[in-house]
């Protein structure tokens, strides 16, 4: 082969070389790849406690052995997007009831996402504070939305910022304004979706497997969240409450795949079956989805989006344990 046929090789696939270099590797990473990649990814920073994003780490001396031990978690990765995950949610009317907490329509959700100075074709690493099992399930549920409405190449942090700061990686807390991105979304993706209709056919049919990701004492119905009229539990479901979903101390990682798989059989969870998860509003939820669909690989499995606050506003029937 002579010279110039061999750079005309290297120039045809300088371009595939290049989007592979900048491709997130799996949709959970490590602090290592992301400190590796820093260039080549937009960060959304997604978080409740908007303020803690310019806030210094809190650490306290450990009595026992002396050493800085990580309280509560302040600042972010330098070039971050701060996204307030109460914008990420929102009321809409559906079927002439007014649902809370669901997902934007698409040109709300553009605009947001915009503002975040997310442009077409970037790569997402989703990042939140780490600190608990709720905040991980705040990146898989704008994980999921984003999916939802057409972008697939993007990753999760695992362990969050909680991880990237005890991993001694540099922390800002500088807060600078993003340029308004380009990003639109794509056609949606339904196959993810699940709405109260589907769920129905779930209960007649057992053909779907539903999964309840709340705490037992909500499954049971030992009481209920204040937005969810009706104790117990949607007839057939079975119970995988959200905790199991991650390790309970800082930093909050995802429990391992092979782990998982057998605790969801321990609770009588096929995690290969055509799958719905729920709990009361969507947001929960959205971690079991993410753990079935995305680390386990099982592409047949739905977010019930409006979960147990649309199914008990809708006067749907629940099954409880305890008898009222």
């Amino acid at each position: 082969m002579t010279r110039k046929p061999i750079i005309i090789f290297f120039m045809a696939f300088m371009p595939l070389t290049s989007i592979m270099a900048s491709a997130s590797p799996s949709p959970l990473i490590e602090s290592q790849w992301l400190a590796n990649n820093l260039s080549k990814v937009t960060i959304l920073d997604v978080r409740k406690d908007i303020k803690s994003f310019t806030r210094k780490p809190l650490y306290k001396k450990d009595k026992k052995t002396g050493r800085q031990k990580l309280i509560k978690v302040g600042g972010h990765i330098t070039g971050a997007s701060l996204v307030d995950y109460s914008k990420v949610r929102t009321s809409k009317m559906i079927n002439g009831k007014k649902v809370t907490r669901v997902i934007p329509a698409k040109m709300q959700f553009e605009s947001l996402m915009q503002e975040a100075g997310l442009n077409k074709n970037d790569t997402i690493v989703i990042v939140t504070k780490g600190q608990s099992n709720a905040d991980m399930t705040i990146a898989t549920r704008l994980y999921w939305q984003l999916k939802y409405y057409g972008h697939s190449n993007m990753s999760i942090l695992n362990g969050g910022m909680a991880q990237w700061i005890l991993d001694k990686r540099k922390v800002s807390t500088t807060s600078t304004k993003k340029n308004k991105g380009n990003w639109v979304a794509a056609s949606t993706n339904n196959a993810i979706f699940a709405s109260s209709n589907d769920v129905t056919n779930a209960v007649k049919n057992s053909n779907t497997q539903l999964i309840d990701t709340r705490s037992i004492s909500l499954y049971m119905g030992t009481y209920r969240k204040s937005y969810v009229y009706a104790k117990g539990h949607i007839e057939g479901a079975k119970n995988y409450p959200n905790e199991l979903l991650t390790v309970p101390s800082l930093p909050v990682r995802f429990i391992n795949k092979h782990d998982s798989q057998a605790i969801m059989s321990k609770l009588g969870i096929n995690t290969t079956s055509k799958s719905i998860t729920y709990c009361n509003s969507g947001h929960l939820a959205s971690g079991s989805w993410f753990l079935l669909s995305e680390i386990m690989g099982n592409k047949d499995v739905k977010l019930y989006d409006g979960s147990m606050h649309q199914w008990t506003l809708e006067k749907q029937p629940t099954k409880s344990v305890i008898k009222h």
